[in-house]
C-alpha cells in the first residue's frame, strides 16, 4: 500500500531529498493502476513534493525600507 505523503512530512527534508524523493515516488507511480488507492496517494504525494519544492523557490518579498 503506497502511504500519501504529507506537507508537514516535507517541511525538513533538503531540496536534494525532495527531488530524490519524487524520483522514487514518480517511478513507484507507473506501477500502480489508475484509480486505486495506492496510485491517488502518489499522485497527492508528487503534489506535496512539488509544492514544497516551489514554495523554496518562489522569490520571497522585500520588508518594507524606511
Amino acid at each position: 500500500m503506497f502511504k500519501l505523503i504529507t506537507a508537514w512530512e516535507l517541511q525538513h527534508r533538503t531540496d536534494t531529498e525532495l527531488c530524490t524523493l519524487f524520483q522514487k515516488v514518480s517511478q513507484e507511480m507507473v506501477k500502480t493502476e489508475p484509480g486505486t488507492d495506492d496510485h491517488r496517494n502518489a499522485c497527492g504525494s508528487l503534489e506535496n513534493i512539488k509544492r514544497a519544492i516551489n514554495t523554496r523557490q518562489a522569490p520571497r518579498p522585500k520588508p518594507p525600507s524606511f
